[in-house]
């Protein structure tokens, strides 16, 4: 991979990690529907101006899967109560499914070194998930775990997709979004008008939606999906192992939490994995 990809592959991890923390200011003020809702009302604003990649069948099945689906389960996971560390660290369970369904179903066989590389990461991912407390309940350990399940074939889904603009993927992906989330919140939540909520929303609430709709959504997804169609899945899915320490770090930075000699042994095995996986190798 050139160092240009891997520093691009980084950022991304960097403000997925940093999403990980703003999630619970989001929920103050939307439901789980209503924040997926906003997230995508403001990440698909540039399908005005830049053209359908796709046919609709593929674009309306990233959207359900890779996003509806992701980040549904995802924030009705931190509604139940979800430890934000606990949260990063359930989600990078997507690289294994990524992996294995890329061996399955493209035939993306890892190689040694990606295998040994991986199992020293997620080495390092358990010892930060044994810092987390045990107030964990088993509903929203299943639903983190089912939305790291749609992360992985969403993966999938744009591999197969092929070259196509992945600014533009990202944009009309998230144009499927709003309307059944807004649904789901009419459906069942107790105040269901995205209006209202938006109105008597702080700013918090409404920067976190900001924030998950651009860097979050259309810049970092649509990085991600560029070095999918550029690389093998098993040296572009290990980058996302990185999205805990950068979480744990804001929440360091942002909440005032410490770093414990645990999780930082964490976040060193997962550098030590990750530079197993890219660093250049001489061919003879």
């Amino acid at each position: 991979m050139r160092l240009r990809d891997m520093a691009l592959a980084a950022l991304t991890t960097v403000i997925w990690g940093f999403a990980f923390v703003t999630y619970k200011f989001g929920l103050e003020s939307f439901s789980a529907a209503q924040l997926t809702a906003m997230r995508f009302l403001v990440a698909c604003i540039p399908v005005f101006f830049v053209p359908r990649p796709l046919a609709w069948p593929t674009i309306v099945l990233i959207g359900l899967v890779l996003f509806a689906g992701q980040f549904l389960l995802l924030m009705m996971a931190y509604a139940r109560d979800m430890p934000a560390g606990l949260g990063s660290v359930t989600q990078q369970t997507q690289a294994v499914f990524t992996v294995a369904l890329a061996a399955i179903f493209l035939r993306e066989i890892p190689t040694w070194r990606e295998g040994a590389g991986m199992a020293v990461a997620f080495f390092g991912l358990a010892l930060i998930g044994l810092t987390v407390g045990a107030d964990l309940k088993p509903a929203a350990l299943g639903l983190a775990v089912a939305a790291a399940t749609c992360w992985a074939v969403g993966n999938i889904l744009i591999k197969r997709a092929g070259a196509v603009p992945a600014f533009s993927l990202m944009a009309w992906s998230s144009l499927v979004v709003p309307l059944p989330m807004l649904a789901l919140s009419y459906a069942v939540d107790p105040q269901p008008s995205l209006v209202q909520a938006t109105l008597h929303a702080s700013w918090i609430s409404l920067a976190t939606a900001l924030y998950l709709g651009l860097p979050s959504t259309l810049f970092a997804y649509g990085a991600w999906s560029f070095l999918l169609q550029r690389y093998p899945a098993p040296m572009v899915a290990p980058f996302a192992l990185l999205s805990p320490a950068t979480g744990i770090i804001a929440s360091s930075l942002l909440l005032g939490e410490t770093v414990s000699p645990l999780c930082a042994a964490g976040m060193a095995l997962i550098l030590a994995g990750l530079a197993v996986i890219v660093w250049p190798v001489k061919r003879s």
